[in-house]
């Protein structure tokens, strides 16, 4: 390997590892009410302690003319050009669960971030703001009631 190619692999390596001893991985767990309809569309997504979006955690359906009706997400994310990413997958039928990971910082938790979950399904009721779920270890594993579709969502950090 050639000097420059080293010096660029040992810096980018150097500067990745704080940024990963710095995060750690959230899991969420999203049961749905049996509420008799199609498979509902979810939008899991971070806002922080002023209720600013930060950034789209998952979005469980995949037609993206639907996404509309995930009204508060649609209106807060619009002007992240990468709020789907690789995070999108199908929508989760009544009475399922959604499993989803990600990666936090350390900093967001106990610092008035929070979850939040949009729901929507056809021929039914939007959803904006389905629940909502502070960031905080006391919270941690702790089941927060939905609205509507969804009868409890809860999250762990390992």
């Amino acid at each position: 390997m050639s000097k420059p190619l080293l010096t660029l692999l040992a810096s980018a390596c150097a500067m990745a590892i704080p940024t990963m001893a710095h995060s750690r991985p959230v899991s969420l767990t999203v049961q749905l009410k049996n509420y008799g309809g199609d498979g509902a569309y979810l939008a899991a997504y971070l806002t922080d302690a002023k209720g600013a979006y930060v950034r789209t955690l998952w979005v469980a359906g995949g037609k993206a003319k639907y996404h509309k009706h995930l009204s508060e997400w649609s209106r807060i994310s619009s002007g992240d050009a990468k709020r789907l990413d690789g995070i999108t997958g199908a929508s989760v039928g009544a009475g399922r669960t959604l499993k989803v990971s990600a990666d936090l910082a350390n900093a967001m938790i106990d610092a008035g971030f929070e979850i939040r979950i949009d729901a929507a399904a056809e021929d039914m009721r939007d959803s904006p703001m389905e629940v909502r779920v502070p960031l905080s270890t006391a919270n941690i594993g702790k089941p927060q009631a939905g609205k509507q579709y969804i009868q409890s969502v809860a999250f762990q950090l390992p």
